[in-house]
C-alpha cells in the first residue's frame, strides 16, 4: 500500500485538540467525583439518618421499556387453515435495511416525583467568582445525590421595578451562577427569565398562608423539562405584567413563593372554589410531578441572630414554637436600631435585622405551604462552598481549597439536620464569627422546620416551677390540660415496656414539678420533684420520664425540641436524671450533659445539666443527685427495674 505523501491535500483529523479537551473533562468529572465522596464522608451521617435518605432519595430508576409488540396476524379467519399463516421466526428476524435508528414504540413509566431544592442566592452580585464556582460544584453534587436545584438570583435591592438597567443586571448575574454550574460537568445549566407572570390580586381574600399572589408561573414545564433532563434552572426574577404589558423585576421572595406554590399544586384556577373534588384531585397529580424537599437561603449575613443570647445564632427553628417571639426580636431591632442597652453582638445586628427578618418570613411562607416533611436552611455561600477562604487562591481547577469543615447542604441533604444539635450545651456549639472590622455579624446555619406546637404545663413564662413547699398550686395527671391515656401511650410506646399505672400516679403525687407534651404527643418529658433520702429537708429537679414515639424517634428533631425547652426554658439552672448502662440512649445524653457518673454498685449512669457540679465530691449538690437516683423506685409492671 503506498504512504500518504507530506503534500497530500485530504484534509486531516484533529485528534490531538480533542482527545485534550476529552481528557481535561474526564479530570475535572473525576475531580467532582471526588469531592463528592469526601463531602459525603464527612457529613457523619448515622445509620438511621443515612437509611432514611436511602429510602427518600433513592434513585427509583423506571422499568427497562419494553417493545410494544405489533398486531397480530390474524390466523383465526373461520376456517382451519392449518399453520399456513403462522409467522415464521427466521424470516420475522431477518435483518431490514433502514437509514437511521428504527422506530420503536416504548410504553414510559414515570419513576417518581422529582425530588428538589430551591435555592435562592442574596446579593449575588458581592459573591466573588471563586465562591460562586464552588457553589456551583455544591449545586452539582447534590443533583448527583438525587436532590435537584432550581435556583433564583435575588437583584439589588435598591432598584426600582421600573428601572431599564434591572433586567440587565439581574441577567448578568444569572449568567455567572449558570457559568458556575456549567463548569463542574454534569447537564449544567439553564437560564430562564420567561416563566413569571404579574396579575392583580383579589384583596378580599385574606389568608395566614401565602396561597395566593400577584406573581405566578406562566407554564411549569418550562421548568420542569429542564429538571428532567438532568439541568438546574436558573431562575431571573423578572416577570411579565398582565396590567402594563411589559417586563418588571419583582422581588426574588415573590419569584420563590410564585415557584413553591406552583411545586405544591396551588396554581390560579386550582383552588377549590368551584369544584373541591376536581380541584383536590388537580392538586395531587400535581404533587405527583414534584416534591419540594428543601428551602435554600445562602445569605452572606448566614443565620438567623439570637439576640442576647450566648449562642448568638439560633441553630434551629421550630416555627410551630419560636417563629412569633423571634420575630419580635428582629422587629424590635428594626424599629429601634439605635437602642440603648444592647450588647456589642446586637448593635452588630441592628443594622442588619431587616434582611434577618425577611428571610424568616420567607422560610415560614415557604415551609407553611409545604409538608411537615420539607426543611429549610439558611446558611452563607462561604459555608455551600466549603473552602478555607484563607488559604492560597493558586488552584487552577474551580473549587478546590483547603477543607475546613463539612459541607452545610450535603450534610443537611443526607441528615435533615442542622450541623449541631441545637440541645447541645452553648459551650459545645460553634461560635459565630464576625469580619475583623466588627461591621458585619456572620452567624453559622439555622436549621428550620415547620415543627410543632410545644405544650408546657404549667407555662413557666407565667408560673415559675417551683417546689410544691414554695409554690401556690401543683398540678396533677388529672388537669384537664393533659390527655392522660395519650401520655401513658407515649410512654409505653417510646420505652418498649408496659407501665404500672396505678404504682407510677402514687409515686409522683404531689411531686410534679411540670410536663412539656410535643405536637400530637409525639413525643414529652415529665419532671418532678425529689427529696434525697441523706437530705429529706430539700427537693431537687429530677426527670422522671423522657420519651418519644418511635416512629418520631431520630426523625424532625423531636426529642431536640423537648430537651432544649426543658433545660433552657423549664430549669435553666439545672436538672439530673438517670438511665440504664446498656440504654442506646446514652450516647445522646452524654453529649447534652454537663456531667455524668456511674453509679457505684448499681446499673445506672447519672446525668445532670448543672453547672459547677463535680462528679464524686460525694456531698452538696452531687450528693443529693446521686442520692435521688439510687433513691427512686421503678414503676414497670414487669418489675425487671428490681434489678437495677
Amino acid at each position: 500500500m503506498a504512504s500518504r505523501s507530506a503534500e497530500d491535500p485530504r484534509p486531516r483529523a484533529k485528534y490531538g485538540s480533542d482527545l485534550s479537551a476529552g481528557a481535561s473533562k474526564r479530570k475535572r468529572e473525576d475531580l467532582v467525583t471526588k469531592e463528592l465522596f469526601l463531602d459525603v464522608l464527612g457529613a457523619t451521617a448515622t445509620k438511621r439518618e443515612a437509611k432514611t435518605y436511602l429510602s427518600r432519595f433513592r434513585s427509583e430508576k423506571p422499568e427497562k421499556p419494553q417493545p410494544v409488540p405489533s398486531e397480530k396476524r390474524k390466523d383465526d379467519v373461520g376456517v382451519n387453515l392449518g399453520k399456513l399463516y403462522v409467522p415464521i421466526r427466521a424470516v420475522d428476524q431477518s435483518p431490514v435495511f433502514e437509514q437511521g435508528p428504527r422506530k420503536t414504540q416504548y410504553v414510559d413509566k414515570i419513576a417518581g416525583p422529582l425530588h428538589t431544592a430551591l435555592v435562592k442566592i442574596r446579593d449575588t452580585q458581592a459573591i466573588d467568582d471563586r465562591t460562586l464556582r464552588a457553589v456551583g460544584l455544591t449545586l452539582v453534587q447534590l443533583s448527583r445525590l438525587g436532590m435537584s436545584s432550581v435556583v433564583v438570583v435575588d437583584g439589588e435591592k435598591k432598584m426600582q421595578n421600573n428601572d431599564p438597567s434591572i433586567r440587565r443586571s439581574v441577567i448578568e448575574q444569572a449568567d455567572r451562577v449558570a457559568a458556575a454550574i456549567d463548569e463542574h460537568g454534569g447537564h449544567g445549566a439553564r437560564r430562564l427569565d420567561n416563566i413569571l407572570i404579574t396579575t392583580d390580586v383579589n384583596e378580599g381574600f385574606r389568608s395566614s398562608v401565602k396561597i395566593r399572589s400577584g406573581t405566578h408561573i406562566t407554564n411549569r414545564n418550562l421548568i420542569l423539562n429542564p429538571l428532567r433532563k438532568g439541568k438546574i434552572p436558573v431562575v431571573v426574577p423578572v416577570a411579565f405584567s398582565s396590567t402594563t404589558q411589559a417586563l418588571v423585576h419583582v422581588p426574588a421572595d415573590e419569584a420563590m413563593l410564585a415557584l413553591t406554590r406552583d411545586f405544591a399544586g396551588l396554581r390560579p384556577g386550582v383552588l377549590p372554589e368551584s369544584d373541591p373534588q376536581a380541584a383536590a384531585e388537580k392538586v395531587k397529580s400535581m404533587q405527583k410531578e414534584i416534591s419540594l424537599d428543601r428551602i435554600i437561603i445562602l445569605d452572606p449575613l448566614g443565620g438567623i441572630p439570637a439576640i442576647d443570647k450566648q449562642d448568638q445564632c439560633h441553630i434551629f427553628i421550630n416555627m410551630e414554637q419560636e417563629y412569633d417571639a423571634i420575630k419580635i426580636e428582629l422587629s424590635s431591632l428594626t424599629a429601634e436600631p439605635t437602642k440603648p442597652g444592647l450588647s456589642t453582638i446586637s448593635s452588630h445586628i441592628s443594622g442588619q435585622a431587616e434582611v434577618h427578618l425577611q428571610n424568616l418570613e420567607l422560610l415560614r411562607d415557604t415551609l407553611a405551604i409545604l409538608p411537615p416533611s420539607s426543611s429549610g436552611l439558611l446558611t452563607t455561600p462561604q459555608k455551600a462552598a466549603n473552602f478555607d477562604r484563607s488559604s492560597q487562591d493558586s488552584f487552577s481547577t474551580p473549587g478546590v481549597g483547603t477543607r475546613r469543615q463539612r459541607n452545610a447542604l450535603i450534610h443537611n441533604l443526607l441528615t435533615d439536620k442542622p450541623d449541631f444539635s441545637s440541645s447541645l450545651p452553648l459551650k459545645r456549639t460553634q461560635q459565630p464569627t464576625s469580619t475583623p472590622d466588627q461591621t458585619t455579624f456572620i452567624n453559622p446555619a439555622t436549621f428550620f422546620k415547620r415543627g410543632m406546637p410545644i405544650s408546657i404545663i404549667p407555662d413557666p413564662r407565667i408560673h415559675p416551677w417551683q417546689p410544691p413547699s414554695l409554690s401556690s398550686s401543683s398540678i396533677s395527671l388529672s388537669d384537664p390540660r393533659l390527655d392522660l391515656p395519650r401520655l401513658i401511650h407515649l410512654i409505653e410506646d417510646s420505652f418498649n415496656r408496659e407501665l404500672d399505672v396505678p404504682h407510677y400516679l402514687s409515686r409522683i403525687e404531689n411531686r410534679i414539678a411540670g410536663i412539656i407534651i410535643a405536637g400530637e404527643y409525639e413525643g414529652g418529658a415529665l419532671l418532678t420533684w425529689e427529696s434525697p433520702p441523706s437530705n429529706p429537708s430539700i427537693m431537687v429537679p429530677y426527670l422522671d420520664k423522657f420519651a418519644v414515639l418511635k416512629r418520631s424517634q431520630g426523625a424532625g428533631g423531636v426529642a431536640d425540641i423537648v430537651f432544649k425547652a426543658m433545660v433552657r426554658t423549664c430549669f435553666p439552672d439545672g436538672v439530673c436524671w438517670r438511665s440504664r448502662r446498656d440504654n442506646p440512649v446514652n450516647k445522646w445524653y452524654f453529649e447534652r450533659a454537663r456531667g455524668t457518673w456511674k453509679i457505684p454498685d448499681s446499673n445506672w449512669t447519672m446525668f445532670w445539666t448543672t453547672e459547677g457540679v463535680q462528679a464524686g465530691e460525694g456531698k452538696g449538690v452531687f450528693g443529693d443527685y446521686e442520692s435521688v437516683c439510687r433513691g427512686v423506685v421503678p414503676s414497670w409492671a414487669d418489675n425487671k427495674g428490681v434489678i437495677d
